[in-house]
């Protein structure tokens, strides 16, 4: 087990290295086997799929490359989301393959992912009257602002750097937060300037 484990990272960390010169679709099984020493049949038993292989490189580079900081606060979590997407940028095809991977579905039981939790534990504390429901909706909108898909989307779509992503996230956060119960928002220390802004604030004029 340990040496599938092992093989397995292998052929992670030699996909990342392929990605500073070839895009995602343009490495081969055969590349990667080459690259770990391996046989293609060895990589094909540890991912059977491309998807399997993308879902797996997307996770792998995010732990080593993309660690969220902790927070707890709210003031916390906007500085950590603004250092993943300063890292984002100086990294930007291994984000990029973040992005894609959020787009498909492999039909796993997974858990929840830690920066949910993060999110959800955040929102207990700086807004406890939220029921449970709202709790996993503004967290799926946090978490959805705070991704490698939104990061690209902008980067893409609107030619945005860093900074300018940084402050578009924190717009839409404002706006999500303004949107809670007076109660939870107003636990979450808004101004009140902030409260009813509109949506879709990360979009370009």
């Amino acid at each position: 087990m340990e040496e599938s484990v092992d093989t397995a990272t292998a052929i992670l960390a030699s996909a990342a290295v392929l990605l500073r010169e070839h895009t995602f679709d343009d490495i081969s099984y055969r590349a990667l086997a080459d690259e770990v020493g391996i046989s293609e049949r060895t990589v094909y038993r540890q991912y059977p799929t491309r998807a399997h292989l993308l879902a797996a490189l997307s996770t792998w580079i995010e732990q080593t490359h993309f660690p969220l900081p902790p927070f707890v606060t709210v003031a916390d979590f906007r500085a950590a989301v603004h250092e993943r997407f300063r890292a984002f940028d100086a990294l930007p095809a291994y984000a990029f393959v973040g992005a894609r991977a959020s787009t498909i579905s492999l039909t796993l039981d997974a858990e929840p992912a830690y920066i949910t939790r993060a999110i959800e534990a955040m929102l207990d504390v700086a807004a406890s009257t939220l029921n449970r429901r709202d709790r996993r909706r503004v967290a799926a909108s946090l978490r959805y602002f705070s991704s490698a898909m939104f990061w690209a989307r902008l980067r893409t779509g609107f030619d945005l750097d860093a900074a300018e992503i940084c402050d578009a996230f924190d717009r839409a956060v404002s706006t999500v937060l303004a949107r809670l119960p007076d109660a939870a928002s107003g636990d979450m220390g808004l101004a009140g300037e902030q409260r009813g802004r509109p949506a879709a604030l990360w979009a370009r004029p």
